[in-house]
């Protein structure tokens, strides 16, 4: 057909562009993600994408060819295709079709049949202020043209209900058994044969809504600006700000999430009562330019027909996929942020506390993650990321501050965030993405369903119990769990997880007996274990009405890869996040660890906590009996060189623990990192020990296999309390709590009983 020889895809270079992004990808600091279920890329015609940065135009059809291997078609201005230059013809070449095309219509239509993807941009133009409601709530988007809001175009929405209007009028002649019009269809649309034919009529027509959300947004001067200024220092206001935030998104660390929203049929659109008629009225298509091009010429009442229903139903579907984009959009904590700062304005509040601040963003990140249908940032569903928000600190918040306070949009000043002015100014569109960030990400966040009313419910509430904020974190506790067994269960780190022989449950517990006793027990289990080795004697305790909390420490319970990674701090920081839990149910607590959980017991008692009763420390190494871990920080040395090549993990990163006891709760690979840490832990521990001034018990069984027994005199001696004691266990066994060797367990209830008893 006349036409189709100017628009043909250059495989070869197809495929070379995807090589070459690929490449790029791997150089540039942009990480870039897509987010979707099962089925739309398959099955996916039309993908619809909102437009914030230039470059985005060219990765979608780049993440569709290498999932699905489909040669996609992408709508561009045709402005680019004024010149017959080499930029224009590269853009033919590699799937892109002027939007002035006089054929625009027939043709998609033509190479959706032919299995090709459509890539179609919506609203027109890049929206860079993010603000896609007017004051009704209704969708709109800025005209650069009409420099006035307007409603977005509905042409995605034609092209698709003409798709749909084709298949039924070829699956009629299928129906019908009409060979002439069925090879006719055949030889226009250049394909194999009968069977491909009713293969692409018997698809169902569908568009795919999907959003591309940036993380963080970045207004400092960048290399890309400041090198297109050199050559031309009479750039545009409008260039220099999408160089300035475009350049930022590709030289600087930033996550691009892509997300695909659910599939819409386009069937779905044509109402009950009318859909008999559609399909009788498409009799009158039979060709391509039928229907898809207007002719008044050739209008008959069946073509007025369909061309008034397609107009409106158009609509519906335009305010469908533009309601499916806008509700992609993936949350993050400058969101929230941003969003809570214009609700203060707007109730006339000009400045907020730091830790009250704080408690909001937390607050919200935790009820945004009770909403399923809500998209969170990776950061927002790791814990690691934000859940020291309470404590102050945040690396994902002090970066909109700072960048804030940068842009003069708010003040940081004795210990409160004052908001600026110039957070209320009209910008001019042109120029609002590098002056008020804070807007942009506040506009983005809006058309997400039930975010807002999350805002209001944080920023209105008048207190907040300490139990809620302890439930919230021990559900964070739960989440890292999870988080870290899905990160280290990778391909990558297969080899080492094989060899993992434990069965029992590895995530943390909380057990809150009715009406239980003031006195909270924090239960910390041993190095390479999990807390299965103390859960039974947890349960034991809730029983006779103790709350008891059994951490996970940081590392344990997931790969020894994750343990690879941590240090005896993040162990430590396990500990005092399950103290402050059960503070908030309990004006008193007692640490009760095994081993390594024992030395980490003595080393957060050492702090002196408000409302510590006292510390219960099980066979605790301070001496090991393997003399061999006096080569551990050689050997970890070794490692950390050997690292810096390339092909090389280390000389030896992981140790085989064949003695321990119990295989079904322990890693069978220790990390020599790990074990590196806790020689440091010993030695920090040591030091410290002077400082544990509450009432101590110590138990040492008198031939430990793995800790020294000098060990526990060790201790004793060190310790900074009056009140402690003693307690030797008659066993050869290191594992005395977990078998209860000897009454371990009675021993420990017995202390409790007496502590809950004063």
């Amino acid at each position: 057909m006349e036409g189709f020889d100017d628009l043909k895809i250059n495989s070869s270079t197809y495929q070379w562009s995807v090589r070459v992004i690929s490449i790029l990808k791997r150089l540039l600091s942009v990480n870039i993600k897509m987010h979707h279920d099962e089925g739309q890329v398959a099955e996916g015609e039309i993908f619809l994408f909102n437009h914030f940065a230039r470059f985005e135009t060219f990765i979608p059809q780049y993440l569709i060819y290498q999932e699905d291997g489909s040669y996609c078609r992408s709508l561009a201005a045709g402005e680019f295709f004024d010149e017959d230059d080499s930029f224009s013809n590269y853009l033919l070449s590699v799937g892109a079709v002027p939007n002035t095309y006089p054929r625009l219509m027939p043709f998609l239509a033509g190479e959706i049949l032919r299995g090709r993807k459509v890539i179609i941009f919506p609203e027109g133009g890049m929206v860079k202020d993010r603000r896609v409601h007017d004051q009704k709530g209704r969708y709109r988007i800025y005209s650069r043209s009409a420099r006035e809001r307007r409603k977005h175009h509905t042409g995605a929405a034609v092209l698709s209900l003409k798709v749909d209007l084709l298949k039924q009028s070829i699956r009629k002649d299928f129906d019908r058994g009409d060979d002439a019009a069925i090879n006719n269809w055949v030889e226009a649309l250049e394909l194999e044969d009968r069977d491909a034919l009713s293969a692409a009529v018997q698809r169902r027509s569908t568009i795919v809504p999907a959003n591309i959300t940036f993380y963080p947004m970045r207004v400092g001067d960048n290399l890309l600006r400041r090198g297109v200024e050199l050559f031309n220092s009479g750039i545009s206001k409008r260039l220099s700000e999408e160089l300035l935030i475009e350049g930022n998104i590709l030289l600087k660390h930033t996550d691009m999430d892509i997300r695909l929203g659910d599939l819409i049929s386009t069937e779905e659109y044509w109402r009950r009562w009318e859909r008999p008629i559609t399909r009788h009225c498409t009799n009158c298509i039979r060709k391509l330019d039928d229907l898809l091009v207007p002719n008044p010429a050739k209008s008959t009442m069946e073509r007025r027909y369909l061309s008034a229903r397609i107009r409106r139903n158009s609509m519906r579907l335009r305010d469908s996929y533009m309601h499916g984009i806008y509700e992609a959009v993936t949350i993050n904590l400058s969101h929230l942020a941003s969003l809570i700062i214009y609700l203060h304005l707007e109730q006339g509040v000009q400045d907020v506390g730091y830790a009250e601040l704080h408690r909001m963003l937390y607050l919200a990140v935790k009820r945004a993650q009770a909403l399923p249908h809500i998209n969170l940032h990776r950061s927002l569903r790791n814990p690691e990321a934000y859940s020291d928000l309470l404590m102050g600190k945040c690396k994902g918040l002090d970066q909109f501050m700072n960048t804030s306070a940068q842009l003069e949009l708010v003040e940081l000043e004795g210990a409160r965030y004052w908001f600026m002015p110039k957070l209320c100014a009209e910008h001019d569109f042109d120029v609002v993405r590098t002056e008020n960030m804070v807007e942009v990400y506040a506009n983005e966040a809006k058309p997400v369903q039930g975010i807002e009313e999350i805002v209001e419910a944080v920023v209105n509430a008048s207190s907040l119990d300490a139990k809620e904020i302890a439930h919230f974190r021990f559900s964070d506790m739960q989440i890292s769990h999870k988080w870290d067994r899905e990160y280290f269960d990778k391909p990558r780190f297969e080899e080492i997880n094989q060899k993992e022989t434990a069965t029992e449950r590895s995530d943390p517990f909380c057990i809150l007996p009715e009406n239980h006793k003031d006195l909270g027990v924090i239960l910390v289990h041993g190095f390479l274990a999990t807390p299965a080795e103390v859960r039974e004697f947890g349960e034991q305790l809730s029983i006779l009405g103790y709350p008891v909390i059994g951490p996970r420490l940081k590392g344990h319970g997931t790969s020894p890869w994750d343990l690879r990674e941590r240090s005896w701090e993040d162990w430590l920081g396990s500990v005092r996040q399950a103290y402050e839990i059960m503070s908030a149910h309990c004006s008193q607590v007692c640490l009760v660890g095994f081993s390594t959980g024992g030395a980490l017991s003595l080393l957060l008692a050492s702090e002196q906590l408000d409302g510590l009763a006292a510390v219960v420390a099980i066979s605790v190494p301070i001496k090991f009996m393997n003399k061999n871990m006096v080569f551990v920080p050689l050997l970890h040395t070794a490692n950390r060189l050997m690292s810096w090549v390339p092909s090389y993990e280390g000389i030896m990163p992981f140790r085989p623990n064949d003695a321990t006891e119990h295989p079904h709760i322990n890693y069978r690979s220790m990390p020599v990192h790990g074990l590196f840490e806790l020689r440091l832990m010993v030695s920090e521990l040591e030091d410290r020990l002077k400082d544990v001034h509450c009432p101590a018990l110590v138990l040492q069984a008198d031939r430990d296999p793995v800790v020294e027994p000098e060990s526990a005199d060790i201790i004793l001696d060190k310790l900074g309390c009056d009140e402690k004691r003693l307690e030797i266990i008659q066993s050869t066994r290191h594992g005395t709590l977990y078998g209860d060797v000897a009454n371990t367990r009675k021993l420990i209830i017995d202390y409790l009983d007496n502590l809950s008893g004063q």
